[in-house]
C-alpha cells in the first residue's frame, strides 16, 4: 500500500504529508498524455448531428493545421480544441483551455478558449444568435489569428472524405507538449523533485 498523507484538515499537513503527496502526484501527472488519448476516444461516434463524428473533426482539425505547417502546441491545440464537447456540453472550449493552458502559450491557450465565440460567425444566426459576437474581441492580439484557427481548420473539418491522419499519428507530439507544464502554480515545486 502506498503512503499517505495523515491530516484530516489541510490546516494539520506537515512537510512529510505534502512530500508524500507531492510524489504521488509527480507519478500521476505523467499519465497526463495517457488519460487525455482515453478521453479523446470517447469522441469517437459522438457525431452530435454533424456530418463527422467528434473524433474524426478533432482528428481533421489537427491533420488540417499540420499540413498546413503549424508547429506541434498548435497542431495539439487543434487536436483538443473541442475535448471538452462530453464534459462541458456549455462550456467545451473553456474545458479544452483548462486543459491545455499550463502547456500551451498564452496566444495558443486564447485561440482555443475563444475558438467557440469566434465558430458562431458560421451558424449563430440560425439559431437565432449575433454572428457577430467575435467582433466583442477584435482589438485583441490574438482576433485574427482566432479567426484563420476557425475558418481554415476548426469549421473546414467536417467532410466525410477528408484522410485525416490517425490519432497514433499525433500521440508523440502530443507526449510532447504535454511533457512538463510552461505555466503552472505547482512548475517550481516539481522542478525541485
Amino acid at each position: 500500500m502506498n503512503a499517505r498523507a495523515r491530516f484530516t484538515h489541510m490546516e494539520d499537513g506537515s512537510a512529510e504529508d505534502w512530500a508524500i503527496i507531492a510524489q504521488d502526484f509527480a507519478a500521476y501527472a505523467k499519465h497526463l498524455p495517457d488519460r487525455i488519448l482515453t478521453h479523446l476516444k470517447l469522441l469517437d461516434g459522438d457525431f452530435g448531428g454533424f456530418p463527422v463524428d467528434r473524433l474524426t473533426h478533432s482528428l481533421q482539425t489537427a491533420t488540417r493545421a499540420h499540413r498546413d505547417g503549424r508547429d506541434e502546441e498548435y497542431v495539439i491545440c487543434a487536436l483538443l480544441h473541442d475535448i471538452g464537447d462530453t464534459l462541458g456540453s456549455y462550456n467545451h472550449p473553456d474545458i479544452a483551455a483548462a486543459i491545455l493552458k499550463p502547456f500551451v502559450s498564452a496566444e495558443n491557450h486564447w485561440m482555443v478558449e475563444k475558438h467557440g465565440i469566434f465558430q458562431g460567425y458560421y451558424f449563430f444566426h440560425h439559431l437565432g444568435m449575433d454572428r457577430r459576437l467575435r467582433e466583442q474581441f477584435k482589438d485583441h492580439p490574438q482576433y485574427l489569428r482566432t479567426v484563420e484557427f476557425c475558418a481554415r481548420y476548426d469549421a473546414a473539418a467536417f467532410d466525410p472524405d477528408y484522410e485525416s491522419l490517425p490519432l497514433e499519428f499525433f500521440e508523440p507530439m502530443l507526449r510532447r507538449v504535454f511533457a512538463q507544464p510552461k505555466n503552472s502554480l505547482y512548475k517550481a515545486a516539481m522542478e525541485q523533485m
